[in-house]
């Protein structure tokens, strides 16, 4: 890759921005050597809508993180979010005969697991093993080599409309790059910001974009459950934007800067500054207002993955708490409105355990980036492949799901 394999590039291609993120790998530690962001006008609630603006915008991010890393970038690993993503667990079994188990009984009964019904519009994009059972025996990790009548497997499967895993692709072989592979994003931010820990003890992390709220859980090193919610950071601009009446591009400026949805917090008279719409003369209102406006809608955000939670009886698996990270967890106080939600410990994840520029990235804004590049230095496969390639697309599924099935 870029003529050198220990330089990793991660592309966060997101509703509001697509980020570049460049790693390089010394020794066991990543160094961050470069970043590049640009707005991204394209994607609607983390679907391509548009391929052009999607692959002006991949070019101007790449070429701004190439700029600051000094290398060249060819090939990306990229990824994939929205609501067409869904996951559901399955279990399979298969006879052993009392011999022992080989690397192939563990692929036939994963093979068995997987044997379900998906709709001709879905693929499979990741296959995640939990857990397997020999015998009687539970919680088993790796079976090879193990003596047993019949070996069983407990897997998470995720599932993703063809057509957007297809664009997100195309858009990147249109600006020029190589998909070394396609990554769920909620995976990738737990890399990035979650302990080892909190991955075996069990926590839930809530990666908040633009466009979508995806929600993970890491339990017993494994991810045991996911689900897209498609409302975000740009339904509090939006709300902003309504309930000031000011543009939208000033709404967002105000969200970032002078954004908090704990009205209690807020000083006793402090103001804001609000343009104003069609030219009219900007206007100052209380800070306390705008609190006001966020604090219904982040509530009702953490009210619906409460309730997909409860509905799925998770609600006693995450004993070491929540972590909230994405670009729009950046508003004061909304770790606080999370724990009075969830009822649970919570904490804000940025990116950790890297070197480099690791200043630049300490964001929740990049968790996904750095995830991406984390996941890229673990990756055995560096098979690259092209959209235009025939089977191309069938041929980076099969390595996806066997890559998830080798590190996780």
């Amino acid at each position: 890759m870029q003529g050198n394999e220990k330089i990793i590039v991660g592309l966060d291609i997101g509703t509001t921005k697509i980020t570049a993120v460049v790693g390089e790998m010394l020794d066991d530690e990543i160094n961050i050597i470069g970043v590049g962001s640009h707005p991204s006008t394209g994607l609607r609630k983390g679907s391509v809508v548009n391929i052009e603006s999607t692959v002006d915008s991949i070019r101007k991010a790449v070429e701004e993180a190439e700029l600051m890393a000094g290398c060249d970038i060819s090939s990306v690993y990229v990824g994939i979010a929205g609501n067409h993503i869904k996951g559901f667990n399955s279990h399979g079994i298969i006879a052993i005969k009392g011999r022992e188990i080989m690397d192939a009984d563990v692929e036939r009964v994963i093979d068995a697991a997987k044997a379900v019904a998906i709709p001709t519009d879905r693929e499979i994009l990741h296959v995640i093993p939990q857990e397997f059972i020999v015998d009687d025996m539970e919680s088993i990790q790796n079976p090879v080599g193990m003596t047993a009548i019949r070996l069983e497997a407990k897997i998470h499967i995720v599932t993703g409309a063809v057509s957007s895993a297809r664009n997100i692709v195309k858009c990147c072989n249109k600006a020029g790059l190589e998909v070394c592979d396609v990554v769920l994003e909620s995976l990738a931010s737990g890399q990035a910001v979650l302990t080892s820990e909190e991955k075996e003890l069990g926590c839930m992390l809530a990666d908040m974009g633009g466009g979508t709220t995806d929600l993970a859980l890491f339990k017993d090193n494994n991810v045991k459950f996911i689900y897209e919610l498609t409302v975000g950071g740009n339904n509090l601009t939006n709300d902003i934007s309504i309930g000031l009446r000011t543009p939208l591009p000033e709404a967002e400026k105000i969200k970032i800067e002078h954004g908090t949805c704990v009205p209690q917090n807020v000083k006793s008279g402090a103001t804001i500054e609000v343009p104003a719409v069609g030219g009219r003369a900007p206007k100052k209102l209380s800070k306390g207002i705008l609190a006001e406006i966020l604090e219904p809608r982040v509530e009702e955000i953490f009210s619906l993955l409460k309730k997909e939670i409860f509905s799925h009886g998770l609600e006693n698996s995450f004993p070491a708490g929540f972590v909230l990270t994405g670009g729009s967890v950046v508003l004061s106080g909304i770790s606080e409105i999370a724990e009075s939600v969830f009822n649970v410990p919570v904490r804000i994840g940025e990116p950790s355990n890297i070197g480099g520029l690791k200043d630049i990235v300490k964001n929740p804004a990049y968790a996904t980036g750095v995830g991406l590049v984390i996941f890229g230095s673990e990756a055995s496969c560096k098979i690259n492949f092209k959209e235009t390639d025939t089977g191309g697309f069938n041929t980076i599924l099969t390595k996806m799901k066997q890559w998830f099935k080798d590190i996780i």
